[in-house]
């Protein structure tokens, strides 16, 4: 049994495989055994320092696996099929203990490793398109990094609501992965996108930017925006996008912006039923497809965070114990 932990912040080279031998569940808790670890940009976060973290400490928050054993008053059963993806953090692990009302039943049509795939992500999609950006049918959307794991599920989940979707991504290899995945418009990042947008929206600009990019697109993203658009920055994958005149959102349209995270919208176990249990029934039903990229094993977990940071990557990633 081992796990991957931290104790100074750096780059994929601070990942230390420790030995790790589970305790037994408290009440209210039980014993995961992971059978599929979820990698998110968020976890490279959590190494850097760029979201601190007190150390040492262990990585990851999302996984699927199966209960091995329960403590009291927990109505799972020993055998159950069980993700998450809403911590506390400690996921790059064999097995751990995790409280039960962090955990949702998976359906028999969603494989281990596609939850872990896709919980995070699906459940992110699902609270920038449903609940942060409200988007209604005929509206227009950008999506950076259209080709990545959150990038796709954008795609698709915006299509599914009716949006038209101009997605941007890397190269032409990756903008032709998010046209597959049912982009209307493929854009390859360059100067020439803000251009290219206004031509597609016959000058208008689109209704929200999706941006886990952050430093490297923030003002490309504004510039693709119409008059009062909002613009939605979800991540970091070149830098935070730093100190901000605030002013330039008045000067480029009265626009708005905002900075959510995943926590904030899933609070409650309510939440946690009502939202990850419609991104599991689209999986389910195939209206939201998964598309796991590469898989490594989780004592390679540095290797899979230099491949993420590196660009190397495309859609999902998962760490097998």
């Amino acid at each position: 049994m081992v796990a991957v932990q931290c104790d100074r912040t750096g780059g994929p080279e601070v990942l230390a495989i420790v030995d790790d031998t589970p305790s037994s569940p408290g009440p209210g808790e039980v014993l995961l055994r992971h059978t599929a670890v979820g990698l998110n940009f968020i976890d490279t976060y959590h190494r850097s320092g760029l979201y601190p973290l007190a150390l040492p400490s262990r990585l990851g928050l999302e996984a699927a696996g199966v209960v091995e054993a329960v403590g009291a008053g927990v109505s799972l059963s020993p055998g159950t099929r069980v993700g998450y993806c809403w911590g506390p953090i400690g996921a790059y692990a064999t097995t751990r203990i995790i409280a039960a009302d962090r955990l949702v039943v998976l359906p028999d049509s969603v494989s281990d490793e596609v939850a872990a795939a896709v919980l995070l992500k699906g459940c992110t999609t699902e609270f920038l398109v449903e609940r942060c950006a409200r988007i209604k049918a005929g509206q227009w959307a950008l999506v950076h990094a259209a080709a990545g794991g959150v990038g796709q599920l954008l795609v698709q989940w915006l299509k599914h609501v009716g949006a038209h979707v101009i997605a941007v991504a890397g190269s032409a290899e990756k903008v032709a992965i998010a046209e597959a995945h049912g982009a209307d418009h493929g854009l390859v990042q360059n100067d020439g996108v803000v251009a290219a947008v206004r031509e597609i929206t016959q000058g208008r600009g689109v209704d929200v930017t999706f941006d886990g990019v952050g430093k490297a697109t923030w003002e490309m993203s504004l510039d693709c925006l119409k008059r009062r658009g909002l613009h939605i920055s979800y991540g970091n994958a070149s830098g935070a996008v730093g100190p901000v005149d605030f002013g330039i959102l008045s000067r480029k349209g009265s626009l708005f912006a905002t900075r959510p995270t995943l926590f904030d919208y899933y609070t409650n176990r309510d939440e946690i039923d009502t939202h990850a249990g419609r991104v599991l029934d689209l999986v389910a039903r195939g209206v939201l497809k998964v598309d796991i990229g590469q898989r490594y094993p989780l004592i390679e977990a540095a290797t899979a965070h230099r491949d993420l940071e590196a660009r190397a990557t495309r859609g999902s990633t998962v760490l097998v114990p």
